[in-house]
């Protein structure tokens, strides 16, 4: 019998009909890849932006000003005034923990917040401008910076005294109900 007569061997990759051949070994690479792709798809989806298509939602009740945008977070001027119902921002405290000409650091979501008059209350970064240190308190009418003391205003968050040469930047809150809550 002459080799050119015999079965194909099993040893030997099949010739596809395009002229390619195929082993055993490349078929599972591919599936193995085609896998690896396919896995990464609903992770690649959860780091989408919030639109309807991605099949999440906005978390904090607000609308985002487009895709992938933060639905809370430091914005413009900070906003005061009382309203009741359920909270629509993040909570920092209870209003009763900031003090009327005075304020109160919440570190955890570094922001201070402040109260230069009954009922009007002011938000600020809680990280210094000076060297981005968190600042540590809120005494005789001032933010304070621990570290290289640095003094800023209640009322707007400027510079009052040592090396820091810009204001803290605003955060917008509010009160609601017996809260004090950052808005978006």
């Amino acid at each position: 019998m002459s080799d050119d007569t015999m079965a194909p061997s099993t040893s030997q990759p099949a010739a596809e009909p395009d002229g390619l051949t195929r082993d055993r070994r490349s078929v599972l690479r591919c599936a193995a890849i085609a896998a690896l792709v396919g896995a990464s798809a609903p992770i690649l989806a959860a780091c989408g932006g919030g639109d309807s298509t991605s099949g999440s939602a906005p978390t904090t009740g607000g609308t985002s000003s487009g895709p992938g945008a933060p639905s809370s977070g430091p914005t413009s001027a900070p906003t005061t005034g009382a309203s009741s119902g359920a909270p629509t921002g993040k909570v920092l405290g209870a209003v009763s923990d900031v003090p009327v000409g005075g304020g109160k650091v919440f570190a955890d979501a570094k922001v201070v917040v402040t109260q230069p008059t009954a009922g009007q209350f002011k938000g600020f970064s809680a990280i210094c401008t000076h060297q981005g240190n968190p600042v540590g308190s809120v005494e005789g009418g001032q933010i304070i910076c621990p570290f290289h003391q640095s003094h800023f205003s209640i009322t707007d968050g400027a510079p009052v005294s040592g090396p820091a040469q810009s204001p803290l930047p605003a955060v917008n809150v509010a009160v609601q109900g017996t809260n004090v809550v950052q808005t978006a």
